[in-house]
């Protein structure tokens, strides 16, 4: 006889998902070409909202300007801007924000930032600045009725515990944050766990896993390194040997973030944000594997009708 197969919801009627990307601005003509590529292959899915990243650097602010403004004026896609609290004053933080929504940006992912002397150093804030993201997204909400996204650490934050992340996540939350994307993780059972703790803190808004597609295994080692996520044994296993391979490497990319995210999908996961590194192909196939279609007529994206299998 034999065994019952568990039920697959990746397998049968879902429902529409919500997904965001993540993009970074460009500094190089071949980067921004890279960029605008994948915005335009990943914006026919309608995604929730794109990110761009934010640095600490006054060139790094206005590449992201200029990217955040692109999108507005070329796509029908909603930005959110990065906007961290490091190396600036109060009034240097505001007039950003000011500048974001005087060109169409509602919707900000207000984070403290890496400490502007580097990672493994102490945090130190500007002496005239917001001290903590907290601080920050009380002040936003002062400018404008932005939406604020924020981060939130599965494995804790690289300067404290699990435990100590919910704490500030639900400060955060209090000050005004509506939504929460999580710092990249390859075991699942990590962020169920987090998730369920977060809910028993009375904690309710969304929680969205941070997926990054590893395009490049040393790469992401590193920033797992910098950010506290962990690299399990079995996922270098699954890249070994092959450095000098980048055909085989992105086919086992491919199938390592497929299975994470239909993973999460069986256990009653809709929502993604996915860490693109600027890159299309990867992300574009998980979407297509979870049901996403381009935007029909009626500017919906439309589900594929799969059979249960």
């Amino acid at each position: 006889m034999q065994p019952v197969a568990t039920q697959r919801l990746s397998r049968g009627h879902r429902p529409r998902f919500n997904v965001s990307f993540e993009f970074f601005p460009p500094n190089t003509a071949e980067m921004d070409n890279t960029l605008w590529n994948s915005v335009n292959r990943l914006a026919p899915l309608n995604p929730h909202f794109v990110s761009v990243t934010y640095g600490a650097g006054g060139n790094t602010r206005e590449r992201t300007h200029a990217t955040l403004a692109r999108i507005i004026n070329e796509t029908h896609i909603r930005p959110a801007a990065h906007l961290t609290c490091v190396a600036a004053s109060r009034a240097e933080v505001d007039a950003v924000a000011r500048d974001y929504w005087s060109i169409g940006v509602r919707h900000i992912v207000a984070l403290r930032g890496d400490p502007a002397t580097g990672p493994g150093t102490a945090y130190e804030a500007h002496a005239e600045g917001y001290a903590t993201s907290t601080d920050l997204i009380a002040g936003l909400k002062k400018i404008g009725d932005f939406e604020i996204s924020v981060s939130a650490y599965p494995e804790g934050h690289p300067e404290g515990s699990v435990e100590q992340d919910i704490e500030v996540l639900k400060a955060k939350v209090d000050a005004g944050a509506s939504r929460a994307i999580t710092q990249f993780f390859f075991d699942n059972d990590v962020y169920m766990r987090y998730l369920e703790k977060v809910r028993a803190r009375g904690i309710n808004i969304p929680v969205v896993p941070g997926i990054v597609p590893v395009q490049n295994f040393k790469q992401v080692a590193n920033f797992a390194k910098r950010t506290g996520a962990s690299m399990p044994a079995w996922l270098a296993d699954r890249f070994d040997g092959l450095d000098d391979d980048p055909a085989t490497r992105r086919l086992v990319a491919a199938t390592v973030a497929a299975e994470q995210v239909l993973d999460l999908v069986d256990r009653g996961v809709y929502n993604f944000h996915f860490y693109t590194m600027n890159r299309a192909d990867l992300v574009y196939a998980i979407c297509h594997l979870l049901g996403m279609r381009p935007v029909n007529q009626n500017n919906h994206v439309t589900l594929a009708k799969d059979k249960a299998a």
